[in-house]
């Protein structure tokens, strides 16, 4: 898969609200209601990510989920990480 060019970053970004970059990589940092809410949106998604073997950088604190994509064997951001964000930001909005 293509790493991505700044471009390309930058329209993906326009398409993902809470989306930046941080450390060359997509971030986001979710807040549910509480732990149960953080920890349904992490195993509502794992299955997906699973079967798409494309697996995200993200921790849980309580209410608390940051989200960091990058495709390691690309070197960068690819598209696999602008629709793994787009996954994710499909859970959440149910979630929240």
């Amino acid at each position: 898969m293509a790493k991505l060019n700044d471009a390309e970053i930058a329209q993906a970004l326009a398409a993902l609200p809470g989306w930046s970059i941080k450390d060359a990589k997509l971030h986001r940092e979710y807040r549910f209601p509480d732990f149960p809410h953080a920890m349904g949106f992490m195993m509502t998604a794992a299955p997906s990510i699973e079967r798409a073997n494309h697996h995200p950088e993200w921790f849980n604190v309580y209410n608390r989920v940051v989200v960091d994509l990058t495709t390691h064997d690309s070197g960068g951001i690819t598209q696999k990480d602008c629709a793994l964000a787009a996954l994710l930001e499909g859970i959440a909005a149910k979630l929240a």
